[in-house]
């Protein structure tokens, strides 16, 4: 054996006792090289330094300010909800601004920082939710860049190591997200709310677009040579005349429709050359008399050839779309046993609850699913679907429907403001169109499995998913002939009111939030768990209630699922056999991301959580980015 050799070996060995690796994805060593871990989103680590037995043991690393607020003001402030990468111990943090950050993976130091420059001209732009950036190296490791999408919809590559913008790309660096898609609408939004997707030399983006009115920029999703900027292909979310899918629209319903974008995180199959779309709901989401038909590709999980953009296959999880109950997370690519062998599969979660397991390579569901009666719409000018998808297996993660018996009693005046609520709405089962009157939908936009998405675990074949047990309450007013459409939701308070109280507590009894583990081999719940608590009910005696949470969970080798996401500003983790909680620490304000867990430079395994607060659900900001570890290494 040479030096060389034995050098080789011994790195072979240092590796195989860290546990490194990636589940079904690519083999990524130490490293977090992906939003969801590793192309296919499976969100496990082989990483096990930290485990069941030392995990009481982790402590605070470092801390890290990213000095991002004040970009983020109002009444409802923007959310930190940016998952890190972790490249050969650097990492690398977007914030709501825009920013890019490169962070010393050991210390938390600050490397580089990029601030966009201003677009010259076009729509002011509002700060927004951003989750993340992308990586990709060149075949020899030359060339390494992060790529991402800016709050005003430019694509942009940096260098890697300096940050630096790459002046080969686009135009000086940037690619204008706008052109091809938005002329018509200059000052409509466009914006990237989510880290595009790298198959070989392409980035591949999406984009957030209005939710009203219903006319507005497209939502196709574009791949872009990762060198140069160029267009390389682009998918017609709503598709043009001559199209499949065409048909889905009535008339010319489809033409210059809005939304039908992918707001959210897009996975990949490396191996099979596969891209898996998450799609959201057609504009206007509450109202689609000027969009009869199925839609498609609205609400459906789409597969492309990634290479060319070519459909291979798709599956609607919601016809017509009224209840906004867009895909919200990226496609999980897992695996599930059947007839004794591995398939290759893909699981999507919904904010219905419903989680629809699907042959990755044809779109055939691996568990049935039946197309269901649902009620028919009494909103005049409106044709509901029918039927919906309902998959026997698994079973849903929420509640669908709520009587006044299961009305929240957690205080007296918490249970008169909910049933004066609910006594003013009508309700019905799930996917009970919306009305003219006042109507309670279970579970709501905030419901489900919302962009938190899955971890899955390839050891143990469990799909580790957080959901919420929160309704919507609203109906349709008629806005008049010269509207931009015809009509539009008003609720209690808003557009979006929630079926909660005044202290944001959902009023239906508790469990409000809830872990779950998903054998996907069966189709069945293997355990669940309240996550998260209520102080305030905590100390009047009340156990656990759970709380709604937006921010997903890691599985790790180890044998354990971390995750914040909750309103208590807690981050956790728990055994992933049983559910139970094995530690916790408190966060400057909640954690309203997904972690992530790398090995530094030294050898020590961290796990990092942005925790910013703001959003939906917690009124305390921070601009904290977390590390934590073990003692002593």
């Amino acid at each position: 054996m040479t030096a060389t050799d034995a050098r080789s070996f011994l790195a072979l060995l240092a590796a195989l006792s860290l546990g490194l690796g990636a589940g079904d994805g690519a083999d990524t060593g130490g490293d977090w090289r992906a939003y969801g871990g590793d192309p296919g989103g499976s969100r496990f680590s082989r990483l096990a330094q930290i485990d069941r037995a030392s995990v009481g043991r982790l402590q605070r690393a470092w801390t890290y300010h990213t000095g991002d607020l004040e970009a983020r003001p109002g009444p409802q402030p923007t959310a930190f909800e940016c998952t890190p990468l972790a490249v050969d111990g650097v990492l690398y943090v977007s914030t709501p601004s825009g920013r890019v950050i490169a962070l010393d993976g050991d210390t938390g130091r600050e490397v580089w920082r990029f601030e966009p420059p201003p677009r010259a001209s076009g729509p002011a732009v509002a700060r927004g939710p951003h989750r993340g950036v992308s990586y990709w190296e060149s075949a020899d490791g030359r060339d390494r860049r992060i790529l991402y999408g800016t709050p005003d919809g430019r694509l942009a590559a940096l260098d890697a190591a300096s940050g630096r913008l790459r002046a080969e790309f686009g135009e000086g660096g940037l690619v204008d997200l706008r052109a091809g898609v938005a002329e018509s609408w200059p000052r409509a939004q466009y914006e990237v709310s989510s880290p595009p997707a790298i198959y070989r030399d392409l980035v591949i983006t999406g984009s957030h677009l209005q939710e009203y009115p219903a006319l507005g920029p497209s939502g196709d999703v574009r791949a872009y040579d990762v060198r140069t900027g160029a267009l390389v292909w682009r998918f017609h979310t709503v598709p043009r005349a001559g199209e499949p899918g065409r048909e889905s629209w009535e008339g010319e319903s489809g033409k210059d429709r809005s939304g039908v974008n992918v707001w959210s995180i897009m996975s990949v199959d490396v191996e099979r050359g596969l891209a898996f779309l998450p799609v959201g709901s057609a504009t206007y989401d509450f109202y689609g008399g000027d969009r009869k038909g199925a839609d498609l590709y609205a609400n459906a999980l789409v597969a492309l050839d990634a290479a060319t953009g070519e459909v291979r296959w798709h599956f609607q999880t919601v016809h017509h779309d009224l209840w906004d109950y867009d895909l919200p997370a990226e496609p999980a690519l897992v695996t599930v046993r059947r007839a004794g062998r591995d398939v290759p599969a893909v699981a999507q979660v919904t904010k219905s609850g419903f989680v629809f397991v699907l042959d990755r390579v044809t779109g055939e569901p691996l568990f049935p699913v039946d197309e269901r009666p649902v009620p028919a719409s009494t909103v005049p000018g409106e044709a509901s679907s029918p039927t919906q998808p309902v998959p026997r297996l698994p079973p849903p993660l929420v509640r669908q429907a709520i009587t006044q018996e299961q009305l929240s009693t957690v205080t007296p005046e918490s249970n008169r403001y909910c049933t004066e609520l609910f006594d003013s709405a009508r309700t019905g089962p799930l996917f009970t169109p919306p009305a003219l009157a006042l109507t309670l939908t279970f579970p709501g936009t905030l419901g489900g499995a919302n962009w938190s998405g899955a971890a899955f675990d390839p050891s143990r074949h469990r799909l580790y998913v957080n959901v919420n047990e929160v309704g919507a309450m609203g109906g349709l007013l008629a806005l008049g002939p010269r509207a931009l459409v015809a009509y539009r939701r008003v609720g209690p308070q808003g557009e979006y009111a929630r079926f909660w109280d005044e202290n944001r507590w959902p009023c239906q009894q508790p469990p409000w939030g809830t872990l779950n583990a998903i054998d996907l081999d069966e189709g069945k719940v293997a355990w669940t768990v309240p996550l998260g608590v209520v102080d305030a009910l905590v100390a009047r005696g009340l156990p656990p209630t759970g709380t709604p949470s937006l921010g997903g969970a890691i599985a790790t080798v180890g044998g354990l699922v971390f995750i914040a996401g909750t309103s208590d500003a807690r981050f956790r983790a728990f055994d992933a056999d049983t559910g139970r909680e094995l530690w916790s620490d408190r966060l400057e304000a909640s954690g309203h991301a997904t972690p992530m867990t790398y090995r530094g430079r030294g050898g020590r395994q961290y796990v990092v959580i942005a925790a910013g607060g703001g959003g939906y659900l917690s009124r305390t900001l921070a601009d904290v980015v977390a590390a934590y570890a073990l003692p002593g290494r």
